[in-house]
């Protein structure tokens, strides 16, 4: 268990990241999941649940998800399931379990930015962007390259587009961490695929996407899955090899774009 040897809750976000930027042992508390495996000592843990950033709000061109939303709130949310369809659902569904969904945050699963998360594996196929207090509105694929600098991810924005969408992982059992999840989504001619747990973070296979047509036949289908183990790279961990995930990343993606044509 991690120890705190102050807390504040905050009462605006300039007042949050003064506080997080004053000292190299503050920290933002999120759902404390993650936290709590450890044993660090904190000087001050800071508090965002009174900035009302636990909402997903659609504006004109996007949806906003607020930092502090659940997994659950995500996982269950009408207006996510509108313009993606399954993806988020599936993507969280499988996520330990509902209690604990209930507390993980969409801002401590996206800034964490672990090699694991189905959370940022199915926000690569839309366009999503995340809004930092200092560093502003960042494409999540570029945000998952940048250096860890300390900062505040206020939100995070997706373009509002209908994506039909279909989302897969492979675990040693329902509730465990992916072996490999893969996400595949389909918008007027663009396909999008995505990887994660490989085991690195999640990334688009832009170039395997590109062999796909609105329609593809069963040679493009197995071109572009042929492409994805020579496009992205996959490795060795406890739960599986490289070759398995190889293999894996092929019928996942197969499955998920027959299963988005029919």
């Amino acid at each position: 268990m991690f120890e705190l040897k102050e807390y504040v809750s905050v009462q605006s976000l300039e007042q949050g990241h003064d506080l997080l930027m004053k000292d190299k042992n503050n920290v933002i508390l999120g759902g404390l999941l993650w936290m709590k495996m450890g044993k660090k000592t904190y000087h001050t843990g800071i508090d965002l649940s009174g900035l009302g950033l636990n909402k997903i709000v659609e504006n004109d061109e996007s949806i906003d998800i607020g930092c502090m939303t659940s997994l659950r709130q995500a996982e269950t949310s009408p207006l996510l399931h509108k313009w993606f369809g399954s993806l988020f659902s599936n993507a969280l569904g499988h996520i330990v379990g509902i209690q604990f969904r209930n507390c993980a945050t969409i801002g401590g699963s996206v800034y964490s930015r672990f090699g694991f998360s189905d959370v940022l594996t199915a926000m690569m196929i839309p366009d999503t962007h995340v809004h930092l207090y200092h560093g502003g509105i960042v494409p999540l694929s570029e945000f998952l390259l940048m250096p860890r600098k300390k900062d505040i991810l206020v939100k995070v924005c997706i373009k509002k587009q209908a994506w039909e969408t279909c989302y897969q992982s492979q675990r040693l059992s329902a509730t465990d961490f992916p072996i490999l999840c893969v996400a595949a989504g389909r918008c007027n001619e663009q396909w999008r695929l995505s990887l994660g747990a490989r085991p690195d973070k999640a990334r688009q296979a832009q170039i395997s996407a590109g062999l796909l047509s609105r329609h593809p036949d069963d040679a493009q289908i197995n071109s572009a899955c042929d492409a994805v183990v020579k496009e992205l790279s996959f490795g060795n961990d406890l739960r599986g090899s490289k070759a398995y995930r190889e293999i894996l990343a092929k019928v996942l993606l197969k499955r998920g774009i027959q299963a988005i044509c029919r």
